[in-house]
């Protein structure tokens, strides 16, 4: 299977996944939340074949994880939580969040495409004078930084679960 290809069918699964997990207003569930996390579960197992190490390989799929936490706390920061008068959490996904994830989505399928037909000489060259030792440490990198989205989404999702649940619990006074 091609690098564009394994990026279309993982970046386009984990996207509808979570387009159909988080649009809209929606209950925030552990079920919802672990879902999502499922999903890029299986397309660890499915595509990552090796963990390279050699030269700067751990470095550029650390990198990918880095890009991921940040782009999951952005995105986590564009999922608004609330309470409805019945007690039940839920989220508001809006455009903003839906764009974040289409573009980090979009990104990763564009780079793939990029590294097959538009600039592989220019990606080995890059590879070489940085000691990247080939195409499996770039999909882990992609898919490395997938799970780390998904995983500081949910995170996020978490803290706001825990505080709106701690907000509605009417605070006991500590006698001494």
């Amino acid at each position: 299977m091609s690098q564009f290809l394994a990026a279309l069918i993982a970046s386009g699964t984990i996207l509808l996944i979570i387009l159909a997990t988080d649009l809209g207003q929606r209950r925030i569930t552990i079920m919802r939340m672990s879902r999502s996390v499922i999903a890029v579960a299986v397309i660890i197992a499915i595509f990552v074949h090796s963990f390279p190490t050699q030269g700067n390989d751990l470095s550029l799929q650390l990198v990918g994880v880095g890009t991921g936490l940040i782009g999951g706390l952005i995105a986590g920061a564009l999922l608004p939580a609330h309470r409805r008068e019945s007690g039940e959490l839920y989220t508001v996904g809006g455009i903003g969040y839906a764009l974040v994830w289409i573009v980090v989505s979009a990104g990763r399928v564009i780079f793939a495409y990029g590294a097959e037909h538009w600039f592989a000489e220019g990606l080995v060259r890059f590879s070489i004078d940085y000691r990247i030792s080939g195409a499996d440490t770039y999909a882990n990198a992609f898919v490395f930084m997938s799970l780390a989205m998904v995983l500081a989404r949910t995170a996020v999702l978490v803290t706001k679960m825990r505080k709106l649940k701690a907000a509605a619990q009417p605070h006991l006074a500590v006698s001494r």
